[in-house]
């Protein structure tokens, strides 16, 4: 592997051997998502995209928005390579976005709606953001307001536009620009998309993502789960994560399905939209799957046409899964794994034969994804059923993170890439995940990194250190447990960490839920806390709190 510049100045972890192979074996292909919606307009344009309650938005009106909106992008000078972000709710205007960024060969950033200004500020000087798109109020915060107060720290920022909403620039307003005649031609090599993710150094980390790699995950998704025109797809995980993105931006116009979106997650309205559209296919993390089963407990006709439900994100239970195939006999229900940086490392089952496999291991390792589990403390390979560290390569995987430094730890020379999970190969192509060898937290399928939290919270004055561990939670998965050592004659609970947080701007789905004053901390021998140690602990204390 090298570091090259892709074809729009973006500095890339590049092999031209694996490149070579990805495209003669045909994983990687020249034509982008521009070319299957112009093919899919060609074909049907009044056929429907994406609904969004009572809003359905067909092939014809979004490539006829897109091309505007590339328009003006073309009239704002933008250029290939320059990073237009969005931080909008699961809204059909992001899957507009998403097209006429590719149609102009600009990289789109999709930033979580439940980030404040600490993530928000931070993420856009990270990545030289030249515009960015939100809502003027979503969910009782003013995102404008937000943004404008953010602007002064933002030199390279030209344009706040405000989607749904008044603003100094608004959605309407773009799209009065007169349509592109014509688009500039687009490398499949070239970056497409920078997506943060949280990292164990406590800053997000951009991840980069190539038009040739993110095609090839939707293509072999599609393919191995059979979404076909027939389909309409349920889908409650924001656009702003990976999964969502794939979704809502790419398979509708790659397979031909009618996907469905929802902005603010609730059962009740998450079964009214299933049952309503007649959908065939959903996924989410793990409390998306939970909160569905019971509502359904007891009424066996409910999500009658739900075919498929794909589950990852955090800890997903077998039993949940279990419990799902008994309640729907005609689904496929399952476990898959990946992560930003590599999606989809597997991609489930495909069949009720497979059901065993669904519940029991988190999914199975196909060509042309590579797997390989090596001794967590030698890197040495190791037989299959023994845990250790999971390594990934393959045509889905990510080109590297925004910063150079970010990659040495993380990948091989060969181009394999750490996981940062532990786990196991079973039955030849199953893997099983058996814990995690980095430090995250994942709350309802959201990637929380401690040390960010961590960093904060030591400004506090009340706290002399403090140690920030995942905690398994029944609602949410995982939840922030923080142990911390107080200063002499002082104390600190939830409320107070709360009210501190707030005041330092960031998202509320971040904040520890649980905390435990202590006296000291498990260390190693030079000192560094045994975080090992707490995450006993705190699972300890779940257990005891729910029996």
């Amino acid at each position: 592997m090298r570091m090259k510049t892709d074809p729009s100045g973006w500095s890339i972890r590049w092999s031209d051997e694996l490149a070579e192979r990805y495209r003669a074996e045909g994983h990687w292909r020249n034509d982008t998502l521009v070319d299957a919606a112009r093919a899919a307009v060609a074909e049907d344009p009044a056929r429907i995209l994406l609904i969004e309650g009572d809003n359905k938005l067909s092939r014809g009106d979004a490539w006829a928005q897109a091309l505007r909106l590339a328009g003006f992008f073309l009239e704002s000078e933008l250029k290939p390579g320059d990073v237009v972000a969005f931080q909008l709710p699961n809204w059909t205007e992001s899957a507009i976005l998403a097209l006429a960024t590719r149609m102009t060969g600009i990289v789109i950033n999709p930033i979580p709606p439940i980030y404040r200004e600490s993530e928000l500020g931070y993420i856009l000087a990270d990545c030289g953001a030249k515009m960015i798109f939100v809502p003027q109020i979503f969910r009782k915060h003013d995102h404008t307001a937000m943004m404008e107060g953010l602007r002064a720290q933002l030199p390279v920022l030209q344009h706040i536009v405000t989607v749904r909403g008044s603003g100094a620039l608004t959605w309407n307003e773009v799209l009065s620009a007169a349509p592109a005649k014509s688009l500039p031609d687009v490398d499949p090599a070239a970056v497409m998309m920078v997506m943060y993710t949280s990292g164990t150094t406590g800053k997000p980390k951009g991840v980069m993502h190539t038009h040739y790699g993110f095609d090839h995950r939707v293509r072999s998704m599609g393919e191995a789960w059979g979404i076909g025109p027939d389909d309409v797809v349920f889908m409650p995980s924001p656009v702003s994560h990976i999964t969502g993105a794939f979704w809502a931006f790419d398979m509708p116009w790659v397979r031909g399905n009618r996907s469905v979106l929802i902005d603010v997650w609730a059962a009740e309205d998450g079964i009214r939209c299933i049952e309503e559209n007649r959908c065939t296919v959903s996924g989410g993390a793990t409390p998306f799957l939970q909160q569905l089963l019971d509502m359904a407990r007891g009424k066996p006709g409910m999500l009658a046409s739900l075919r498929l439900f794909f589950c990852g994100g955090t800890t997903v239970s077998p039993d949940l899964i279990r419990q799902a195939s008994a309640t729907f006999p005609n689904g496929l229900f399952f476990r898959a794994y990946g992560s930003t940086e590599m999606t989809c490392a597997t991609l489930g089952i495909s069949s009720r034969a497979e059901t065993q496999y669904g519940a029991e291991t988190d999914g199975a390792i196909r060509y042309p994804t590579e797997v390989c589990i090596v001794d967590p403390a030698g890197d040495a390979p190791i037989p299959d059923g023994e845990e250790g560290e999971i390594l990934a390569r393959g045509p889905g995987l990510f080109v590297g993170y925004l910063h150079a430094a970010d990659n040495a730890d993380n990948f091989e020379p060969d181009g394999f890439f750490r996981m940062g999970d532990l786990g196991c190969r079973v039955h030849g192509k199953y893997l099983v995940i058996t814990g995690r060898k980095k430090d995250i937290i994942i709350r309802s399928g959201e990637n929380i990194s401690p040390k960010e939290v961590e960093d904060l919270l030591y400004n506090h004055p009340a706290v002399a250190e403090v140690a920030i561990v995942a905690m398994p939670s029944s609602v949410t998965g995982e939840k922030g447990c923080a142990f911390i050592i107080p200063r002499p004659g002082q104390s600190i609970d939830l409320a107070e960490i709360r009210r501190f947080l707030d005041g330092e701007g960031l998202a509320r789905q971040k904040y520890p839920e649980h905390v435990v004053l202590v006296d000291d901390l498990p260390r190693v021998p030079s000192g560094k806390v045994k975080k090992d140690v707490l995450r006993l602990r705190a699972r300890k204390i779940a257990e005891e709190q729910a029996a």
